[in-house]
C-alpha cells in the first residue's frame, strides 16, 4: 500500500469496544500506518462514508440498506452475533409485554439498534410504546422513562453493572432476534464507496485483507488483547474476553440471510427497499 500520507485510504474506526478486535491487530501486521483513521460513533461515521468523507469505514446496517447504490460491502468483516451481543440492549422498569404506550427511551448512536429494537417490541413482544430520542445516559433515562434502547459500551455496562444494581430488566436484542428469527443479526458491515472503488481497486483489496488479518491476529490472541483493555476500561479482561468471542465479526451466508430477513421486514418503513442489494467486493 502506498504511504504517501495524500494517498492513504480514509478509514473510519468505531470508538466502541466491540471493533477493539478488528483494530488491534493493525498494529501487529504492521498496516497501521498505511491507513488515515477516524475515530467516532457508528452514525457519525456513517455519515461520514456515506457523504464522501472517507473512502472505506464501518456503516450501521441501515445506512449499507439505504444507500447500497453507492456503497460495496466488504465480505466476511462485519460486528453482529448469532445470539447473545451483550452490548445491544433494552433495559427495562417494567416486563416489555407492559410497555404499550409506555416511554422508551432511544440512545441516539445507532439507528440499526434503534430500528431493530422497534421491530421486535411491535412484532415480537406485540407493543406499541411511545419513543424518544436521548443521548445514551441510563441514569437519565431512567428517570424520564419506562425502558431504554442502549448500545456499545453504555449497553454493556447497563448490561453487566448498572442494570443489575437497579434492579432492571436487561434484554439482549441479539438474542431476542435470534430465538425470534432463528438467524444471525449483523449492525455493522465494513463497505467502500463504489466511486473510491473504481479509482482505487488495488488499494480496497488491501485494506480487506487488512482488517481480515487483524482480526484473525486479535482472535488468536484474545487472551491479550482483552488484558490490555482492561488497563483502561471499566471491564475486567475475564469479561471482555467473553464479550470478544461473543460477537460475531463475519459476513458470510448466514449474516447476508439475517440482513435480508431484517430488510424485508422493516425496508418499506425505513427508507429502502425490501429486496434491497447487497453488493460485495469480489476477489
Amino acid at each position: 500500500m502506498d504511504n504517501s500520507p495524500r494517498n492513504r485510504p480514509r478509514v473510519g474506526h468505531i470508538q466502541f469496544l466491540n471493533c477493539l478486535p478488528l483494530y488491534w491487530g493493525l498494529a501487529r501486521t504492521g498496516t497501521l500506518l498505511d491507513l488515515e483513521l477516524t475515530k467516532d460513533t457508528p452514525e457519525k461515521l456513517s455519515e461520514q462514508l456515506v457523504r464522501g468523507d472517507l473512502d472505506i469505514g464501518p456503516v450501521t446496517l441501515v445506512e449499507f440498506l439505504k444507500n447500497s447504490d453507492r456503497l460495496v460491502a466488504l465480505p466476511d468483516i462485519a460486528v453482529g452475533c448469532d445470539g447473545p451481543v451483550m452490548s445491544c440492549v433494552i433495559v427495562s422498569q417494567l416486563p416489555l409485554d407492559r410497555l404499550d404506550g409506555a416511554r422508551v427511551a432511544l440512545g441516539s448512536t445507532s439507528r440499526t439498534s434503534v430500528r431493530l429494537a422497534q421491530l421486535l417490541l411491535a412484532e415480537s413482544v406485540g407493543v406499541t410504546p411511545d419513543y424518544y430520542t436521548c443521548p445514551p445516559d441510563l441514569g437519565l433515562m431512567m428517570q424520564e422513562a419506562d425502558a431504554a434502547v442502549l448500545i456499545g459500551d453504555a449497553a454493556l455496562r447497563a448490561n453487566l453493572h448498572d442494570g443489575p444494581r437497579l434492579g432492571l430488566q436487561v434484554h439482549d436484542l441479539g438474542r431476542m432476534w435470534k430465538d425470534w428469527t432463528g438467524l444471525p443479526f449483523v449492525f455493522a458491515v465494513w463497505a467502500a464507496r463504489r466511486d473510491y472503488l473504481e479509482r482505487e481497486p488495488e488499494v480496497v483489496h488491501k485494506v480487506h485483507e487488512a482488517f481480515l488479518a487483524s482480526r484473525d491476529v486479535s482472535l488468536e490472541e484474545v487472551t491479550k488483547v482483552a488484558e490490555q483493555a482492561a488497563r483502561w476500561e471499566s471491564f475486567d479482561a475475564g469479561v471482555l474476553e467473553r464479550y470478544f468471542t461473543t460477537l460475531d465479526f463475519r459476513f458470510g451466508p448466514d449474516q447476508l440471510a439475517g440482513v435480508r430477513e431484517f430488510a424485508r421486514r422493516v425496508g418499506p418503513s425505513t427508507g429502502f427497499g425490501a429486496d434491497v442489494r447487497v453488493d460485495l467486493l469480489q476477489a
